[in-house]
């Protein structure tokens, strides 16, 4: 079983965490360091995918309005379109080989959604999968976003589970360019607070359970 280097690193700004997740993808592929989980969580911010025009028809706020409350957009490079990423949001970013044996984008995208169902399941919460849509869903609302980059079979990017998320900030946008549905949270669904350290353990003990990992 190969071992997993979990890096808790709190408050990250976003485009601290994706020059950390360039850096950390390089020295995977040389060989300078084994898998990774990174957890972090972002100060406000709206990331954008590669599809399209990354999602910016999907933003509800006039760039005034956003700058007024603080809130960055960003690039990002991986799939998907836009969301949000915020405080009381776990953030997961897999930095990991998928060779030799799991060498697969599809599967990959499950084993994620798997993870967070799991964790779902830990608090009594029903979460499921939703066929044609990447993510993880309680009824039509959204409790975990996923968006991936994958290269040479090095992952990067990965999900976004909503903890004690201030869902209004949804509503600056239209999330991952889907209308019809909405977005909830853990303590939402719960009725009330949810200790963020508890869902990173349950995640990681989830994450090596799916694939395969241990802690080291």
């Amino acid at each position: 079983m190969r071992a997993l280097d979990v890096r808790r690193l709190g408050l990250v700004p976003y485009a601290d965490a994706l020059a950390l997740q360039r850096a950390l993808v390089d020295d995977r592929r040389a060989g300078n360091v084994g898998d990774l989980l990174l957890l972090v969580e972002h100060p406000h911010v709206l990331t954008l995918g590669v599809r399209g025009d990354g999602g910016r028809s999907h933003i509800l706020a006039t760039a005034d309005a956003l700058a007024a409350r603080g809130i960055g957009v960003h690039e990002t490079g991986r799939g998907g379109d836009v969301t949000y990423h915020g405080p009381g949001q776990i953030v997961g970013y897999p930095i990991i080989d998928l060779k030799p044996d799991r060498c697969d984008v599809h599967r990959y995208v499950r084993d994620l959604e798997e993870v967070l169902i799991r964790t779902a399941a830990d608090y009594g919460v029903v979460a499921k999968r939703v066929e044609g849509l990447t993510g993880v869903w309680v009824g039509r609302e959204k409790l975990a976003a996923i968006g991936v980059r994958i290269g040479r079979w090095i992952t990067s990017h990965g999900f976004a589970f909503n903890v004690t998320t201030d869902l209004d900030y949804f509503t600056l946008i239209v999330p991952c360019g889907i209308a019809d549905r909405g977005v909830t949270s853990l303590a939402r669904l719960l009725g009330r607070h949810v200790d963020r350290r508890e869902v990173e353990d349950r995640i990681v003990t989830h994450f090596c359970d799916v694939f395969a990992r241990a802690t080291s």
